[in-house]
């Protein structure tokens, strides 16, 4: 029974981006129908215990350390090498490179490469090179947009035959083979909102331009001054940001909500209630969160970019990156008008039916069973 090693660090704590996409892959496969039924061992290898909920957190295997470089270079390769899988699936754009095991590397974006001055440069530094190193040696790059797949090939110098594009699914979707309805959030003729509640969530960049997104909803609350402003993210900008202190500072704290982390019950109701849901990021692999909202029903606001144009296509409105006026325009016209509203709703369908996380985890382990064959056939 082939074994397949996975860097589970991204599932201990608390989940986000890829602890998220890792979650809704390992589901699919422990389902009967998925890889259970394949033939394949999973193992996960993390820094700290794995909670109950994981998939495969029986089989989990904890090694020492902080679940840093170090671990993955040092730790987690040595214990590759003490009991090679025959096959490593790294979901987080690296891997330990003293491993002599076929690799499955999904790298998300390139950020780090396209825009170094986004990063302290120790930390840029680290990413690039590791990045670079682990998809020229991984037997297959799988990425989550063809933007991305571009990036790999021009930055990384990967050739296009070993890149793999494999989109995400959005949130309201189960487990097991079935898709939730696009109106099961909300009733279905429904063009209004309960309350002016503008929501971003994700984790906090510069290139996110959260500043941007202050600044408008200044303007919108005193158009509005019912409306309110949540933010759910941790804070990894840099140079650092203060939302909290900026939204102090244009006297709108009392309507603004920042929170660094909520659990997933607490984002889907945020979902529910929201009435827009603003990412104007200048720069992303996929950018998970808008299409989430797209699945509640939630009228998106993006920044304009090549990105966008592929995931969110007519379901968006698009405004210039880090143009604070243009959002706050953008915002109010999906507040005040119920026909804008519909219009960017009504495109929405057909955008989410491209994007399914069965097939995410089905094509993905599609990838992971032609590197068993190649192995194979040595």
């Amino acid at each position: 029974m082939p074994t397949v090693a996975l860097d589970a660090r991204e599932l201990a704590g608390r989940p986000t981006g890829v602890g998220r996409y890792l979650i809704e892959l390992l589901k699919r496969w422990n389902n009967r129908s998925g890889a259970v039924a394949s033939g394949y061992t999973f193992i996960p290898y993390a820094h700290q215990p794995l909670a109950a909920w994981t998939p495969f957190h029986e089989r989990a295997v904890v090694l020492p350390g902080t679940g840093g470089t170090r671990w993955e270079q040092l730790t987690f390769a040595s214990a590759l090498r003490r009991n090679p899988p025959d096959i490593l699936f790294a979901p987080a754009s690296t891997a330990p490179l003293t491993v002599n095991v076929p690799i499955a590397l999904t790298i998300h974006d390139l950020s780090y490469v396209a825009h170094p001055e986004w990063f302290h440069w120790r930390e840029g530094l680290r990413r690039r090179l590791l990045t670079r190193l682990s998809a020229q040696k991984a037997s297959v790059v799988l990425t989550v947009s063809a933007f991305s797949a571009g990036e790999i090939v021009e930055r990384l110098g990967i050739p296009p035959s070993n890149v793999r594009v494999i989109y995400h699914g959005a949130r309201n979707e189960t487990a097991n083979g079935a898709e939730a309805s696009y109106h099961s959030s909300r009733d279905e003729g429904e063009a209004s909102y309960h309350e002016p509640l503008i929501l971003f969530v994700g984790s906090l960049f510069n290139r996110r331009y959260v500043p941007a997104l202050l600044h408008a909803f200044a303007h919108v609350s005193r158009e509005m001054p019912s409306a309110k402003l949540v933010i759910v993210g941790a804070n990894r900008t840099y140079p650092r940001e203060d939302p909290a202190s900026l939204a102090a500072s244009l006297g709108i704290a009392n309507r603004v909500e920042v929170r660094d982390y909520a659990p997933d019950d607490e984002i889907a109701a945020l979902y529910r209630r929201a009435a827009v849901f603003v990412f104007v990021s200048e720069y992303e692999g996929f950018g998970l969160t808008p299409l989430d909202a797209l699945a509640y029903r939630v009228p998106i606001v993006v920044a304009d970019t090549p990105l966008s144009r592929e995931i969110y296509g007519d379901a968006a409105v698009t405004v210039p990156a880090g143009d604070a006026h243009a959002l706050s325009e953008a915002v109010l016209l999906l507040l005040k008008d119920a026909a804008r509203r519909q219009a960017a709703l009504a495109a929405a369908p057909a955008v989410l039916a491209r994007y399914s996380w069965d097939r995410a985890a089905a094509e993905t382990l599609a990838a992971i069973d032609q590197i068993a064959a190649q192995r194979v056939e040595m």
